[in-house]
């Protein structure tokens, strides 16, 4: 079953070292136990989506020249999410805002896609 997303919710990037915080915006008025939903226009990376700490893609051009740079020894650079827009699995529908879920996904134009670790709240589950 799905679970809104909330601000403080955990992300993961295949591509990152570390887990990434998130944090709602779009949505101020809508809360669960204090905190603010996530909505499908909360996608921004640096405000929404934290960094993943070291980025290890080679699609990411700052891991490119560092990794040419040391003679082809993979050579991580910090990780500036690049993200698009939510893919909108088990989403629902409140106050007239697309509501994100832990089953949400998210790309990174540096080749990763972002999945949601802990959604942050487990007290709301979205209908199936």
């Amino acid at each position: 079953m799905a679970t809104v997303l909330v601000t403080g919710g955990t992300l993961k990037c295949p591509f990152g070292d570390a887990i990434s915080k998130f944090t709602a915006t779009n949505a101020p008025t809508m809360k669960i136990s204090g905190q603010m939903i996530g909505t499908i226009n909360d996608a921004a990376g640096g405000m929404n989506i934290a960094s993943f700490g070291m980025c290890k893609s080679l699609a990411n051009p700052a891991v490119q020249a560092a990794t040419a740079a040391a003679m082809g020894v993979l050579t991580p650079q910090p990780c500036m999410p690049n993200t698009s827009r939510w893919i909108a699995i088990g989403i629902v529908t409140m106050n007239g805002k697309q509501v994100l879920s832990n089953e949400c996904c998210i790309a990174c134009a540096y080749g990763g896609t972002v999945s949601v670790v802990d959604p942050g709240q487990h007290l709301v589950s979205l209908p199936s």
